[in-house]
């Protein structure tokens, strides 16, 4: 099972790297942002390089020492003819560790390197993530302010009704000033929004591993998620893909293998030798070795025992501590992503609706002189707010919608899907 899930993440991230738009392309979309970070990404580029290196690892582990070749002479120590001495000796020596031991530690070193692909697979969920945010923020940014462009024409129109009205003495010149005030207001708005929007596009920028001052067009709306029919299933999906949890069972079989190894520290690791005797008196000689380890110093791998089978609690406890985690986490971002649904829909089909029927009925009424131009101002005021808040929140759906597979540990788009 676990095979199949690390070659569809394998495939995912294949299929991620076909989408990835051309060098010098400033329009992304949401697929073609997340296949840069993927791939450019320095903090991924680094876990990837590790990982690889910790690859490396179990093989390393499950070698045995180089042999070891000696030569020696002997001779008589007055009439001796150095270096040609009257016996010569060649040795080839061999280390074995005792029977289990080196698997062990192969299986071990293979255990770090699922931990560290593991880790990698977190990174790559979270920068995947934060991605899906910023790019879902920048877009309700961009919104807001073409909103806050649009309400600028609006407030002129109104201001040249109460100039008109003021001309025609129907009217003070005070709405006219506060109209213009109004105006002036928006405007300082407006750069505050734009501060903003130069913000998430320099963090969107950062996550791709681009100059902070490139410019980043956003290729289209982002996905209007829904939520899953079936979020208490998630929770079962969540134990199964993710990473921190996948990552906390290897570590348990982990030191599981380390207690068994320190077990067999008691166990003497032995040498095996050849040596050749070459001697000039009589004849060459031929001899076998044997050497052994002497383990006297018990209480250490006694120690060594005890320590792995407490590392072994522990990463038993962070794993439940994993599962409960996740639990939460997919809980908080289902329940903010339905929150968040709900207040886009109610903003869409009642109070955009009203402010408008609002504002319309004010603003007639105002050039027939029967609303005061404070009830005006208001209404439009209104309707701005509405329009931004509906805005924001398509921006909340879609960050609530990542911070969900977040918790989950992999991509909903089977249940997610853009209406």
């Amino acid at each position: 099972m676990k095979r199949v899930l690390v070659s569809l993440l394998l495939l995912t991230v294949f299929l991620l790297y076909a989408e990835v738009p051309p060098a010098g392309s400033s329009s992304l979309t949401l697929d073609q942002a997340v296949s840069l970070a993927v791939r450019d990404n320095a903090q991924l580029r680094s876990l990837r390089a590790k990982t690889r290196a910790m690859a490396e690892r179990p093989s390393q582990a499950g070698a045995l020492p180089n042999p070891m070749f000696s030569y020696s002479g002997m001779d008589m120590k007055d009439r001796g003819s150095w270096p040609d001495t009257a016996e010569k000796r060649f040795m080839v020596q061999q280390e074995f560790p005792w029977f289990g031991k080196l698997s062990l530690r192969e299986e071990i070193a293979g255990k770090d390197a699922d931990t560290m692909q593991r880790e990698l697979d977190a990174m790559t969920l979270e920068v995947v993530s934060e991605v899906k945010e910023n790019y879902s923020d920048l877009y309700a940014m961009r919104q807001v302010i073409q909103i806050t462009r649009e309400e600028e024409s609006v407030l002129r129109r109104i201001l040249e009704i109460t100039e008109t009205l003021y001309a025609a003495g129907d009217r003070s010149q005070t709405d006219a000033i506060m109209a213009q005030s109004e105006l002036t207001m928006l405007k300082q708005k407006l750069l505050e929004i734009q501060s903003q929007e130069n913000m998430l596009e320099s963090k969107l920028n950062f996550l791709l591993s681009r100059r902070m001052d490139s410019t980043l067009e956003l290729a289209e709306k982002p996905p209007e998620a829904v939520l899953p029919t079936h979020v208490k299933s998630l929770f079962d999906v969540a134990e199964k893909t993710r990473p921190e949890i996948l990552g906390a069972q290897l570590q348990v079989e982990r030191y599981a293998l380390e207690k068994q190894l320190m077990q067999k520290e008691y166990l003497p690791d032995y040498k095996l030798g050849l040596e050749y005797r070459s001697l000039k008196a009589s004849e060459d000689m031929l001899m076998f070795t044997v050497s052994m380890e002497i383990p006297l110093w018990a209480p250490k791998y006694r120690a060594g025992v005890r320590e792995a089978a407490e590392m072994q609690l522990y990463s038993q406890a962070a794993k439940e501590a994993a599962v409960q985690q996740s639990s939460f986490d997919v809980q908080d971002a289902s329940f903010k992503l339905q929150t968040a649904l709900r207040t886009l829909q109610l903003y869409r089909t009642e109070l955009i609706p009203q402010a408008e029927a609002r504002f319309l009925a004010n603003e007639t009424g105002y050039r027939a002189g029967k609303t005061d131009f404070m009830d005006l101002l208001e209404s439009e005021q209104f309707l701005l707010n509405a329009k931004t808040m509906a805005a924001m929140a398509e921006g909340a759906v879609g960050m609530q919608a990542a911070r969900l597979e977040r918790a989950v540990g992999t991509s909903l788009t089977t249940n997610i899907a853009s209406r």
